[in-house]
């Protein structure tokens, strides 16, 4: 926790000791214990929002990639290839005789 080994610790409970005293070190312990307890809870529904907003990022990009390839797959190779533009380039060289 932290990076606090057990004589950190153990310092830093002489010190809060000695610095609240007996009867106050409970009281500060218990709030320190809430406010643990509230921050935890708080970042849990923070990273329940981030996981939940990833999943369905996830879905929209799989939907998308699936009207894609449905879409793609729909227009016919030859259709998709031959512009009507170029076809009527080569009826106008064949009717015209080559590539003049």
């Amino acid at each position: 926790m932290f990076g606090i080994g057990m004589p950190e610790l153990v310092v830093i409970m002489v010190v809060a000791l000695i610095v609240l005293g007996p009867k106050r070190l409970p009281e500060a312990a218990r709030g320190l214990g809430k406010a643990f307890a509230e921050l935890r809870r708080a970042t849990s529904g923070i990273t329940e929002e981030l996981d939940n907003a990833h999943i369905m990022l996830d879905e929209e990009v799989r939907a998308a990639e699936r009207n894609v390839r449905t879409s793609s797959s729909a227009i016919p190779p030859s259709a998709s290839s031959a512009s009507p533009q170029s076809s009527e380039t080569s009826e106008k060289k064949e009717s015209t005789g080559g590539d003049n």
